[in-house]
């Protein structure tokens, strides 16, 4: 029970990680299940790499709890409202890929998930990232050699600091840019695309900042995940299953570390994006793509 509860550990680290951080978990997951087998049957397996998805949703909803209540005793009728205003353009972006996952997660699982897939979609979004990122950098030193630095103060323009994207904050997106951020989390459907990856990348082409793109990311995550989560674990309960002692211990072990893990990931990337852009994550995700490439078909299993 102790070596299955440490690989569930080091799942749970891997699931917290790679969640939130726009480097996709799926292909991550792939090669973890290569090297740490857990000794479960294989309906608690598929239960387990869903739920413990429910730890890192925690992470999200403790960070931002006071962001998030709109019941808050301590927020004015305004903030109240703002709050209300903002879960509905999270439920509007979420409308795209509800729909999408209702008609093709099964056939996408079916038909995409193999090593190849994931290893293209981990190097096709991270040369995505970098162009992004090169774009964004060329129109940043123009912005900040026509104001006048890197540090001008706009005054009146609603901007800071240099900001130029139309959209600084996360209560500043729009039913439209919602909508179009959701449809970007469609793509997340292709194993290897990684959710956060994608409604990024359709954030920031919808001219959101990174920091406000990053946390819109997190907030969709919530009743994406925690509705997966809840099908999986009636599915799992409907079958008649009981789960064992020791997949209690794994199950409780995997959302306990996810929990802990996405804490620190996501402080860290919003901490890290604050100075610096997603281009790191870019190159990252295209070495990932190779090494997976690269290993898969040693193991001539790439097909």
């Amino acid at each position: 029970m102790l070596y299955e509860a440490l690989k569930a550990f080091l799942i749970g680290l891997v699931e917290g990680i790679t969640e939130w951080l726009p480097i996709s978990s799926t292909g991550h997951m792939i090669l973890v299940d290569e090297f740490l087998k857990l000794d479960v049957s294989s309906a608690f397996l598929a239960m387990f790499l869903v739920v413990i998805q429910i730890g890192a949703i925690l992470a999200v909803i403790i960070l931002y709890f006071h962001k998030l209540n709109p019941f808050s005793p301590s927020k004015t009728p305004e903030g109240k409202k703002a709050t209300w205003r903002l879960w509905g353009m999270v439920v509007i972006g979420c409308i795209p890929a509800a729909v999408v996952g209702l008609l093709l997660d099964d056939w996408a699982e079916e038909h995409l998930f193999n090593a190849t897939v994931v290893a293209a979609m981990l190097i096709l979004y991270g040369v995505i990232f970098i162009v992004l990122e090169r774009r964004n950098r060329k129109k940043e030193e123009n912005f900040y050699a026509h104001v006048g630095g890197k540090h001008a103060k706009l005054e009146g323009t609603g901007y800071e600091d240099g900001d130029i994207f139309r959209i600084s904050t996360v209560d500043d997106i729009g039913p439209l840019d919602a909508l179009k951020i959701g449809l970007f989390q469609c793509l997340a459907v292709v194993p290897g695309t990684s959710r956060s990856g994608a409604t990024i990348i359709g954030g920031m082409l919808s001219g959101t900042s990174r920091v406000a793109a990053a946390e819109f990311t997190f907030f969709l995550a919530i009743p994406i995940m925690l509705g997966w989560g809840l099908v999986k674990v009636l599915k799992f309960v409907s079958a008649g299953l009981v789960l064992t002692q020791t997949e209690l211990v794994v199950l409780a072990v995997g959302l306990v570390t996810a929990f802990v893990t996405s804490v620190l990931a996501i402080k860290f990337l919003l901490s890290y994006i604050k100075r610096n852009d997603f281009s790191a994550f870019g190159w990252y995700r295209i070495v990932v793509g190779i090494v997976v490439l690269a290993y898969f078909a040693y193991k001539g299993t790439l097909f």
